[in-house]
């Protein structure tokens, strides 16, 4: 096992209002760390004041609605993964409501080696119905809906979403390192359609790593961005960055994030580029690797590589799917695929 490669800091921009989020940060599709974003939400301001301060704010907003958490033993050292033949996993679940579960992390901190809990991806509509209007994120739509994660030490490994993501740190500290989506290849991912927290994950450990068993992740590191969050900082994620995040304190950390899809204000969006590929593991991996890259042309003609100017030779009323989609276009796409989805 040889020394980790060394990483790069992550942006960083200090005082961000709306306008400098919208112009700055979310166009250049890079992860940004924007220190002291949420610093005066009063959930922040109770963390730095103590622990016990942060927990009673909590405590005093709980609508007492279970949440899903979940348990792990010592051993796994609180670092969610799969079982060695990577047919379950190293968690139990539980549902409890907030207040229990802080007041268990209360207990397993008395411990030197206790259990590992963490409520993950909780709605803080249901669990927590004050908290929004108390503490408002001021870079988003309200319509954006908060989730909170609360635990002691936890390492969720490397995965991606479909979102782009603003992550709060309200108590404790956080490391993320973060990868461009294009390591994907040096990252190890488990099964798509069999995920621990729902979201396809590395099954390497970036913390103690072993090169031995997964080589390649020593390319991925060396493309590594880190950053350590304090109570107050949030951090931009962009959709589909690779991201491996560390809860840092043993006693209990917050965090609260905020998940959309596209531009602000389109947080109504369903659609899943996931789905396309599914579709096309179904259709395209099989077929013969001629085949295969005669197909990844076609990609990248008409979707990767798409632009009006290729499209300049018929015209605008003709273009049909290759131009801009009406929604009654869209939705007549939809219609026609489930229903030759249906036919298989």
């Amino acid at each position: 096992m040889t020394s980790r490669p060394a990483s790069q800091p992550i942006a960083e921009w200090h005082d961000v209002d709306e306008r400098a989020f919208r112009e700055d940060v979310l166009t250049r599709y890079r992860p940004a760390v924007l220190r002291g974003l949420v610093k005066s939400w009063p959930a922040v301001q109770a963390a730095l004041t103590s622990h016990e301060d942060v927990v009673r704010y909590l405590a005093a907003l709980d609508s007492g609605t279970p949440v899903d958490a979940i348990l792990m033993p010592p051993h796994a050292r609180g670092r969610i993964a799969y079982n060695e033949s990577m047919d379950g996993i190293n968690f139990a679940h539980r549902r409890l409501p907030l207040s229990a579960i802080i007041e268990q992390l209360s207990r397993y901190a008395l411990f030197d080696n206790p259990p590992s809990v963490a409520v993950q991806s909780a709605l803080i509509p249901e669990c927590l119905p004050r908290f929004a209007a108390e503490n408002r994120l001021p870079v988003l739509d309200a319509a954006v809906a908060p989730r909170i994660w609360l635990g002691n030490r936890v390492t969720v490994p490397a995965h991606v979403d479909e979102s782009n993501n603003v992550a709060c740190v309200v108590a404790g500290r956080r490391r993320f390192t973060l990868f461009p989506p294009e390591q994907v290849a040096n990252l190890y991912v488990g099964p798509l359609d069999y995920a621990p927290t729902g979201a396809a994950m590395s099954v390497a450990d970036l913390v103690e790593p072993d090169f031995e068993r997964f080589p390649r992740l020593k390319d991925a590191l060396s493309a590594a961005y880190v950053a350590e969050l304090a109570p107050g900082d949030a951090l931009f994620i962009p959709t589909l960055w690779w991201h491996h995040v560390e809860s840092l304190d043993q006693q209990l950390n917050v965090l609260v994030n905020y998940w959309w899809n596209g531009t602000i204000g389109t947080v109504g969006r369903t659609e899943s580029a996931l789905d396309c590929l599914l579709h096309s593991l179904l259709n395209i991996k099989p077929l013969p690797p001629d085949l295969r890259q005669a197909w990844a042309a076609m990609f990248h003609h008409y979707v990767f590589d798409a632009s009006d100017d290729r499209l300049a030779h018929i015209p605008e009323h003709r273009r049909g799917v290759l131009g801009r989609m009406s929604p009654e276009t869209a939705q007549a796409v939809r219609s026609q695929l489930i229903a030759k989805l249906h036919q298989k």
